[in-house]
């Protein structure tokens, strides 16, 4: 399924301060939210809207492991990140809170489109000219957790699915 998203663009090396600025720390993920990103792009947490995805140079998420930096994006409601790499730290916390992460080598093409159509069934980008994008394959588990809301919500999934499957079989 396509479903067509608003573009937000950053550059190379967005790291997990930024995401997630250690000022606000203190406080809950909703008011961490309101400041992602407030150095990069001072309108974005005021303007932005579920659904909207962000493009991405290489390197976004380097920095500290703070799981903030992911839960900022989720509360904001961000369908996707795209970039051509991630932070290690940062790639696993996004998934285990359900953002999904499309790797893209060519990302740098998508620096002028203002929406674009996401097929997460074929992990692939359409753009406005109709141009097709294929990003690199994610594991099926983390596609399923994503998908899930994250880590917590496939495990309560895969358990009711198990207990469902035991029932039937001992019924």
């Amino acid at each position: 399924m396509s479903v067509s998203h608003k573009v937000w663009h950053l550059g190379a090396d967005v790291d997990t301060d930024a995401l997630a600025p250690g000022a606000w720390m203190q406080y809950g993920i909703d008011v961490v939210a309101q400041h992602s990103l407030e150095n990069l792009l001072p309108a974005f947490a005021r303007e932005v809207q579920p659904g909207d995805v962000i493009v991405a140079g290489p390197n976004f998420g380097i920095g500290s492991s703070r799981e903030q930096a992911a839960a900022a994006l989720v509360q904001l409601g961000i369908a996707a990140v795209i970039a051509p790499s991630y932070g290690g730290l940062f790639f696993r916390n996004a998934f285990n809170l359900g953002l999904l992460l499309l790797t893209c080598p060519q990302a740098q093409r998508l620096q002028n489109e203002e929406h674009l159509l996401l097929d997460e069934s074929d992990q692939a980008i359409i753009l406005q000219s109709g141009a097709r994008l294929d990003c690199e394959p994610i594991p099926e588990f983390l596609l399923q957790m994503a998908r899930a809301g994250g880590l917590l919500p496939s495990l309560k999934q895969r358990l009711a699915r198990e207990r469902e499957t035991a029932g039937v079989a001992h019924g």
